[in-house]
Order: structure tokens, then sequence, then C-alpha cells
């Protein structure tokens, strides 16, 4: 599906939530294959045991990807990802756990190309006890309807 959302139509504080998705025993191996993070953490159980959560932790990158996959619904041809900022794991996800994310537009600023702003949308990824796992800001370069320099 395709979305046309210029860099005026995006409003502050505007809010859209993901449905949910369950982290399983499944998404943390393959993680791990395919980034060769095998650390004890996620990949032995029995070693968890005896530490401070007592059971795998998910990958915080795989937390991350499945966040930014839930949240690629539409897609506007108008703008691009620039990257990511502010990354942080607030908590730990753990096998079982649901996830959802939470994006708002939390920030609208110029950027050096004047037919272009950026947007920095929010992301909170939460979990089924409404706790934020993780946050994030996407940065989204998106044509202006008018350079700005002609406004």
């Amino acid at each position: 599906m395709f979305e046309e959302r210029y860099f005026e139509d995006y409003q502050l504080d505007v809010e859209r939530r993901t449905g949910g998705r369950t982290i399983t025993e499944t998404d943390i191996v393959l993680h791990a294959g395919q980034t060769g993070d095998f650390y004890p953490h996620h990949m032995d159980a029995e070693w968890c045991k005896t530490q401070e959560f007592g059971q795998r932790v998910a990958h915080g990158t795989l937390i991350f990807s499945v966040a930014v996959g839930m949240t690629a619904g539409a897609v506007n041809p108008l703008a691009f990802s620039y990257g990511y900022d502010r990354l942080r794991f607030i908590k730990p996800v753990f096998i079982g756990d649901t996830i959802s994310v939470r994006v708002t537009i939390a920030d609208k600023r110029k950027h050096r190309r004047p037919d272009h702003g950026m947007v920095v949308e929010r992301c909170e990824v939460i979990n089924q006890r409404d706790e934020v796992v993780l946050v994030c800001d996407h940065l989204l370069l998106t044509r202006r309807r008018e350079s700005e320099s002609a406004s």
C-alpha cells in the first residue's frame, strides 16, 4: 500500500499503534544464526537460570528489527528512512512476550536540502504488561510540497 505524505502532512503528537507479535524461541535462534550473536544470555537456558532474569533474553537487535518491521505498514514514496537515534533497550524481552509499537510524531525540523524536511517518529516498543522495553527515534527525510526557499 502506498500513502503519499508530504512533510507538511505530518502533525506533531499524532500517534499510531501496531498490532502485537509474540517473540518465540525460533526468533531468537534465527537471529543468533543471522548475526553470529550466540551469547549465553540468549542461547543457554541453564546458565540463564543462574542469572538476574532467570531465563533467556531476546537480543535487543532482534526486538529492534521486529519493531521496525511492525511499523512499516504503508510505504510513503515521498520519504525514506534517514536512520535511528537514541536507541535504548529499557527492559528485557523474554520468549513468549508479546510486543507492539507505539509511534508518535515527536518533531519536525529543517534539513539542509530545502525541498525536504526531517520528521522524527518516537518509537516505543511495549510488552503485554504495557511496559516500554525499547525506545528510539526514527528519522524520516520527507519531501516538501514546496521548497523551503520558495515559501
